[in-house]
């Protein structure tokens, strides 16, 4: 299902914990680490897709978390050809996504990675919330950046004053240990 643009809706999660940490995963088989998203399904609401790929990709459920917020509006970003099918190239241009804040109210142990029989996520942590983007895929970067500066609204003024100028997430950055892999449990 695409718009008029070629962008097919999507949604993306930034999952908190109590900390003000967000959820942070490992893309199966690959070193680049990301937030859950995923496509609107037709029929229904960008809500019931936030729910709905939480589970498949998290295994959490609703009772798991509680809406702290969402973008005010759609945030966009293009595929670059080579990623696109061939048989799409041309009408499909990217993404738009409506990002949730949401917070975890249950426990780590809750996240199982092996709910879906074909995963996204091979391991999992929480980072600070200003996560270091240059270990995202770099067309989705921006989309990134955008996310968490709009819903840090929700979050106390001093998460919200740690945010990195915008030159300094382009800067490397060392990323920490895997705090938890497939099974769930911390290391």
């Amino acid at each position: 299902m695409l718009d008029r643009e070629g962008f097919r809706p999507n949604v993306g999660i930034i999952l908190l914990n109590l900390h003000n940490e967000v959820w942070w995963g490992k893309r199966v088989r690959e070193h680049s680490w990301q937030f859950p998203q995923g496509g609107i399904k037709h029929g229904e609401t960008p809500e019931q897709a936030m729910y709905r790929e939480l589970e498949e990709e998290t295994g959490l459920r609703p009772e798991h978390v509680k809406m702290v917020g969402r973008t005010r509006d759609w945030l966009r970003y293009e595929v670059p050809d080579h990623f696109i099918r061939r048989e799409i190239r041309g009408h499909y241009r990217g993404q738009k996504q409506i990002w949730f804040l949401l917070r975890l109210i249950g426990r780590d142990s809750d996240v199982n990675l092996r709910i879906s029989s074909n995963p996204e996520f091979d391991a999992w942590r929480w980072h600070d919330y200003w996560v270091p983007l240059d270990v995202v895929i770099e067309f989705k970067r921006n989309v990134y950046q955008s996310a968490l500066l709009e819903l840090s609204r929700f979050l106390p003024p001093a998460v919200q004053q740690g945010a990195p100028w915008q030159a300094d997430w382009k800067k490397p950055r060392q990323v920490a240990p895997v705090l938890a892999s497939v099974g769930g449990e911390r290391e």
